[in-house]
């Protein structure tokens, strides 16, 4: 059936048998397709008849579906004639995981960052009553535990006070954290809730009995209380309608007939309306319902039949640091750790383990998470907040004025750093290195290696008056690189034959630094490679070094734009140094979903184009003698040529 699925009208012509029979076959086509290429099986698996059941009710793209997050669009997405992409997905010219407005009229928000939908929402419903278009539905389907995140509330808190839009905001449970509720009479006070004769009857009933003296507001007020408590008995809507927003549910998610009858209704309300489905994450795929931890929510390249990885298992640097992170439990007592919905990404699940009374996971709350931590700090605990690189973006406001300015003694340490490609412009964390380098009393370090994170870590937590970050890209954690020497805190990775050029290599763009000055020495060009390690507050040495070279190369996995290479420049300019700096580093663009690799080369951030490119740079600035630039303490003194 999905060959012949060209868009929803095509859902909408089908008869029952013919959905439960998509139903499957879209399991299985997830399944496949999902286990060749990797992405979001788990979410997708149970948003199958949640999201069948929204295209038969709706007409997108006239009335805007919305996802939150956007990683449960994979279902959307066959829906609206992109099956046939799949083979592509998350890869180079292939379909997004998530939705993109490049691909498909049906798609309207293109950032995957939880807990945003509603807000998106909020404002298209707004616009559309204002301009005109009141036959115009916004739905909004939030799940996966985007209504952890504050940003969600704050949206209901609008939300709830409006009338006359159509907005439908369907919950996607699939924490399990109610059972639906079965029966005529759930379904009988669901649908009596979202009928206007039931809303007119009450504000008469209210508007009569508050007009009688004395006993009619307490008469009311108890008859009001009991009818929610009646209510309250087969459902959990009270935290909704304290709001103020109408309740459906629970419902089967998995009942398309059921789903389809709540939808309408809400459809027809003219009125916010919140619709509760209970789903089951990873259904129809039994090692996906049988991991308990994360039910499949986002896996690599597996079999499609056991679900196990099939890439070779290598050591990350999540597991260093996760592995690193313990012994340093273990050691002080003072240490905790604090996540935003993300224990086994970050490699928090190991310190939760041996330590669950130590371990905070917020949900999707990264604002409070940091805000949380600068309270902890005050009061003498030292905790570590572990989260992506690109979530950090979200609590800027409170690392700048919670954190730094109170002089916290809070540890960040951000994974995904740099390019990490497959999820696309919203999940690369590029952006760090220049949103901390304007943060007063932070210290940033970037590890090279598995040694200096573990390094890096350790004199992170020691630092008390003031907050500390590490970064670290995703994947395979590299070799060790020694250093030849560590000149007052900078470490020497490679020391060229003369002093052309001084190559600053920014954490674990290290080992191809080190190939581009190997390959820049067979071309006549003499390049030393350091790593400064920490790289906020710079090196004081860094002036010094940089003196005796013709110029200073930057190499750097974060934007151009205000990152260390512009902390460099303005460093020597205060120092009154001349000497010229070029960068190389990530543009100041969002950058499609790829793999790391090809981004990277896409970027010219090889060996080879960076060797050409220092080569080149080097004989634009060769106005300067070799005689002028020897001193008594040039690297190239105390060493024997190096091949």
């Amino acid at each position: 059936m999905l060959e012949s699925l060209q868009g929803p009208a095509d859902v909408k012509a089908m008869d029952r048998a013919q959905l439960e029979k998509l139903s499957q076959e879209i399991r299985n086509f997830l399944i496949e397709k999902v286990s060749k290429t990797g992405g979001h099986l788990g979410p997708n698996l149970g948003v199958v008849e949640l999201t069948l059941a929204i295209h038969r009710t709706f007409d997108s793209p006239r009335d805007v579906i919305l996802f939150d997050t956007g990683h449960q669009s994979y279902v959307h997405k066959i829906i609206t004639g992109r099956a046939r992409a799949f083979d592509g997905l998350r890869q180079r010219g292939g379909i997004a995981g998530y939705p993109n407005r490049a691909e498909s009229e049906h798609d309207v928000i293109e950032n995957s960052h939880a807990s945003t939908a509603l807000s998106w929402g909020d404002g298209i419903s707004y616009g559309f009553s204002r301009t005109g278009q009141s036959e115009r539905h916004v739905v909004v389907v939030v799940g996966d535990g985007a209504l952890t995140g504050g940003m969600s509330w704050e949206a209901l808190n609008n939300i709830a006070a409006t009338e006359s839009r159509n907005l439908v905001i369907v919950v996607n449970d699939n924490e399990r954290s109610y059972s639906p509720t079965i029966g005529g009479l759930a379904t009988y006070l669901s649908t009596l809730r979202v009928t206007r004769g039931y809303e007119r009857f009450l504000d008469w009933g209210k508007e009569f009995l508050h007009k009688t003296p004395v006993v009619g507001t307490p008469i009311y007020e108890t008859l009001h209380g009991m009818k929610k408590g009646i209510k309250d008995i087969v459902a959990p809507q009270g935290m909704f309608e304290d709001l103020g927003l109408k309740y459906m549910g629970p419902i089967d998610g998995h009942d398309i007939a059921a789903l389809e009858k709540a939808l309408q209704k809400a459809k027809e309300f003219g009125a916010p309306v919140l619709v509760h489905a209970i789903t089951e994450k990873g259904r129809g795929h039994k090692p996906a319902v049988a991991d308990e931890a994360e039910k499949f929510h986002a896996v690599g390249i597996v079999d499609p039949a056991t679900g196990a990885p099939l890439a070779k298992s290598t050591t990350s640097w999540t597991k260093v640091f996760s592995e690193e992170l313990v012994s340093l439990g273990r050691e002080r007592k003072d240490i905790v750790a604090i996540t935003a919905a993300m224990l086994g990404p970050t490699g928090l699940d190991k310190f939760e383990s041996e330590f669950p009374d130590r371990t905070i996971d917020v949900g999707i709350a990264e604002q409070h998470a940091v805000t949380s931590a600068a309270g902890m700090a005050f009061a003498g605990l030292h905790p570590v907040v572990a989260v992506y690189s690109t979530f950090l973006n979200r609590a800027f406001d409170q690392l700048l004025l919670d954190v730094a300015l109170h002089k916290a003694g809070v540890t960040f340490v951000l994974d995904r750093a740099g390019i990490t490609g497959d999820d696309g412009p919203s999940h690369n964390g590029i952006w760090d290195l220049a949103l901390t380098g304007i943060v007063p009393t932070l210290h940033v370090g970037a590890p090279r290696d598995e040694s200096r994170l573990k390094e890096i870590l350790r004199e992170a937590v020691e630092i008390k008056g003031a907050p500390s970050l590490l970064r670290f890209p995703k994947g395979a954690v590299q070799k060790d690189i020694p250093a030849f020497e560590r000149r007052d805190g900078i470490d020497v990775l490679y020391r060229g034959e003369s002093a052309d050029v001084l190559l600053v290599s920014v954490g674990a763009m290290a080992a191809i630094a080190v190939e581009a000055a190997s390959m820049a020495y067979r071309e006549g060009v003499g390049v030393t490679v350091i790593d400064p390690r920490w790289v906020k507050p710079l090196p004081a040495y860094l002036v010094t070094m940089a003196q005796r070279y013709k110029s200073v190369v930057v190499l750097e996995d974060g934007i151009k734009h205000g990152g260390i290479a512009s902390s460099i420049s303005e460093m020597f300019r205060e120092a009154g140094l001349a000497t010229p700096i070029h960068s190389i580093g990530i543009p100041l663009e969002f950058i499609e979903h790829s793999k790391r690799t090809e981004i990277m080369s896409d970027l010219g951030i090889t060996a080879q184009n960076i060797s050409r490119n220092i080569v080149e740079f080097n004989s634009t600035n060769s106005g300067t003698s070799m005689a002028e630039m020897q001193f008594p303490a040039h690297e190239s003194a105390d060493h024997k040529p190096l091949h």
